[in-house]
């Protein structure tokens, strides 16, 4: 796909050079003469192999009982001494990888270095904001940086291999895994997976500041049946090539060294023993070169969906194409007799064993297995003060204004705050979910940001106003993985009365409320997208004082605001912002940052529309736009008779301090032919009063096609920074490979005919101008 992107950061921390950024896999073990060494290698290795070593290989355990001085006695080092394992994770600490290291390339009989994987989703000690809200920076500049910024810390600690980035895409904010990717647009979700893989695996995944990035769910773990995780998925191949797996195919052609494979069923069979998925998609469509891992027991799982025991579900994923066993060890339990009875073949467990190896070797482990892991060099790299700039910098380019009426935003630097919510001073869910290394307890909370950046200026009180739900038992849920809530035992009214007592001495409140960190992630569904009805008491309380407030939410997922959106004068989305969480939300609340973020995921008015997403298809009764617009309903057109079809907040929409102004855009070719190149421009400016950056996008409309073609698909962005009073063209090249898409015979290409090209600040706010392309 043509690139259409143009990056402009706004910097309060270092950025990498041009020269750093990788723009192409360009790897060194590309070349034919690298490539001929590693074979070469392998195969001689695989010579030496035990059956029983080779299915090891395929083996990859959690760390288990290992605790450092006791690797070798461990039930995991003696498995490790004996050859049966390929990798471990979850194992966190320089000093007890090489200790476990030590065990796999001293004792055992071949000396077979092991990997470590680990769940780096966003950033390792140092965190950055959750893949959702990094995804709503629409900066690819920043998106790598943050992930070249974990594989540092992480290699220096021992980790050679990430589980990420998750890249499924998907329009259903009931499944809390949309804060673990990028939302629902395929072409945003395509540049972002290719930039986390070239963050993590830079030029030369031997240098050993890189790591092995692995692609995830695939595929389609995204559009799980009602949101509820885990659940079936059942669509039409026309929708998987076109909508679902371009992500996906972005990481694979970027060179990602891994890929994992998805809990959920595709066409009736489900994704860890699908051969179609893993095999012919994967490997022969897309010449996927690398390793398949299971997820977390996903082979043993099968035998839940109903494909047979262990043994013949074991058979199925290594026959389908899966390498490596994450956990359940059917494959160290079943495959020798599997063998033994011709279930699966000799040559199917050697090719398994191989990939694995040849990751490995690109890793330059069999060089020196000690390279990942150095305590002395973890010590000054990981969570140093100019990461935690970085972290800082990106937080605040992902937060998403959402609402800013009578200019409260940004704060005077004079004054009294009152800060208010159950969240304000809750440093360990500031990082949000998946964030298995980080070190909550230092993560910077709202109050602590304010006091540090403003105290000196502005008088900041507090009060924590609400529970972040009445009902004890859900927010005891709601505090997983350590993360407490904090939960005040007082009454409600007690609270309130606090909250308001402080507000009422203050000149504005800034009132943080949402969800807690847990409340979005795996196993984290949700049957009401709403915000607690505890937090929407202290709202409701709150607005009779008749001061005005500055809500900042915090989320994981898209939620149904409508009932509480008219309270506060402004809205900021801060998402969960990582480890400077707190200090990057107080650079944007008082205007040392102006909000640049765009939704990457709709908004809807009510859990009822759900799923809504903008690249959506007509009906044959569509309503007019005009009915669309006033929100009116019509009998016999597609709609609905007690809400709007339209969302809260729709996919790009973001505001600023400032305001931009589009002109008319201006074609080069109204009737281009064959192969040539269009360019549509518009002239942006900056009408406002703050200098600011503006996402800017383009989409287009395919108006008749062989198959039904969506209303606009976002094809291209620039994300450009405007002094006050300053304007700038904007021009993006368009090609027929823009255009094309996989028809009723899965054939990518394009076809003739009159396209909408639509520019503007987002999804729903767009200019318009109509070109006609022939063959």
């Amino acid at each position: 796909m043509k690139k259409l992107i143009v990056i402009a950061t706004l910097a309060l921390a270092p950025v990498f050079s041009a020269q750093e950024m990788v723009t192409k896999p360009v790897q060194s073990y590309q070349t034919a003469q690298y490539q001929a060494k590693k074979k070469a290698f392998v195969d001689n290795l695989l010579s030496k192999m035990t059956l029983d070593e080779k299915i090891g290989q395929l083996n990859l355990p959690s760390s288990g009982d290992f605790t450092t001085g006791l690797a070798k006695s461990s039930d995991i080092g003696k498995k490790v001494e004996q050859g049966l394992v390929g990798g471990l994770f979850n194992i966190k600490g320089a000093e007890k990888i090489r200790a476990v290291q030590k065990v796999a390339v001293e004792n055992s009989r071949l000396k077979i270095p092991l990997i470590f994987g680990m769940d780096v989703i966003h950033g390792y000690e140092t965190t950055f904001p959750i893949p959702l809200g990094l995804a709503a920076s629409w900066d690819m500049n920043l998106v790598q940086q943050s992930a070249r910024v974990a594989a540092r810390e992480a290699s220096s600690d021992g980790i050679n291999w990430t589980f990420s980035p998750m890249v499924d895409i998907s329009r259903e904010p009931r499944w809390g895994r949309v804060s673990e990717g990028s939302g629902e647009d395929p072409y945003l979700g395509s540049e972002i997976a290719k930039n986390m893989v070239y963050g993590y695996q830079g030029k030369d995944l031997a240098v050993g500041n890189t790591i092995l990035a692995c692609v995830k769910h695939f595929a389609l773990y995204g559009a799980g049946e009602a949101g509820r995780d885990y659940n079936t998925v059942d669509m039409s191949h026309v929708r998987m090539f076109n909508e679902y797996f371009p992500p996906y195919k972005a990481a694979v052609d970027a060179g990602v060294a891994s890929v994992m494979a998805s809990f959920n069923e595709v066409d009736g069979v489900p994704a860890t023993g699908n051969r179609w998925l893993q095999t012919e998609v994967l490997r022969n469509k897309w010449n996927f070169k690398g390793f398949v891992v299971t997820d977390y027991t996903g082979i043993n799982e099968m035998v839940d969906h109903g494909m047979g025991d262990l043994q013949q579900v074991s058979a199925l994923a290594l026959k389908a194409g899966v390498d490596m066993d994450m956990v359940g060890e059917g494959f160290l339990t079943t495959l020798k007799k599997s063998l033994a009875e011709g279930k699966v073949t000799q040559a199917e467990i050697d090719l398994a064993a191989k990939r694995i190896l040849e990751s490995k070797y690109d890793l330059g482990l069999f060089t020196d297995p000690y390279k990942y892991g150095d305590a002395k060099l973890a010590a000054k790299e990981v969570y140093n003060m100019e990461n935690r700039n970085i972290a800082r910098n990106v937080a605040a380019q992902s937060m998403v204004l959402m609402k800013n009426e009578n200019q409260v935003l940004p704060l005077k630097k004079s004054g009294i705050v009152a800060v208010i919510g159950p969240l304000v001073n809750n440093s360990l869910n500031m990082a949000g979910t998946w964030s298995v290394a980080a070190k909550h307890d230092k993560a910077v909370n709202l109050m602590q940001g304010l006091q540090a950046t403003y105290g000196k200026e502005v008088k900041f009180l507090s009060a924590k106003g609400a529970n972040i739900d009445y009902d004890a038992k859900l927010e005891d849920i709601y505090a997983a993985h350590g993360k407490k809530t904090d939960r005040d035992n007082r009454s409600k009214e007690a609270l309130l009365k606090e909250a308001v007592d402080v507000a009422n001495k203050a000149d504005v409140i800034v009132l943080a409320i949402g969800e807690s960190a847990e409340m979005s992630g795996e196993s984290s569904s949700r049957t009401e997208i709403t915000i607690p009805q505890s937090q929407v008491d202290l709202l409701n309380e709150l607005k009779k004082t008749g001061k005005p407030i500055a809500m900042v939410l915090f989320t994981g997922r898209p939620l149904a605001l409508t009932t509480v959106k008219d309270a506060p004068d402004a809205i900021l989305n801060a998402w969960f912002a990582g480890s400077e969480a707190g200090n990057a939300i107080a650079d944007v609340l008082f205007g040392k940052v102006n909000p640049s973020g765009k939704l990457p995921m709709t908004f809807p008015r009510s859990l009822g529309q759900v799923p809504i997403y903008y690249n959506a298809k007509n009906t044959g009764r569509p309503l007019s736009q005009e009915l669309t617009d006033k929100c009116e309903y019509q009998r016999f057109r597609s709609n609905y008779m007690d809400e709007c079809n339209t969302p809260l907040y729709p996919f790009g929409f973001g505001l600023s301090y400032t305001k931009f102004g589009y002109s008319d855009i201006a074609v080069s070719n109204s009737n281009p032919k064959g192969d040539q190149t269009v360019q549509a421009s518009v002239t942006v400016t900056n009408n406002g009063n703050y200098d600011g950056a503006e996402v800017v996008q383009l989409y287009i409309r395919d108006m008749v096609g062989s198959i039904t073609r969506p209303v606009k698909e976002l094809k291209g962005f620039q994300k450009v920074f405007l002094k006050k009073g300053e304007s700038k063209k904007i021009t993006f090249d368009i090609t027929p490979e823009n255009l094309k898409f996989y028809n009723g015979d899965l054939k990518y290409d394009w076809e003739s005919g009159e396209f909408d090209i639509m520019i503007g600040t987002s999804s729903a706010d767009v200019k318009h101008s109509k070109i006609n392309w022939t063959k």
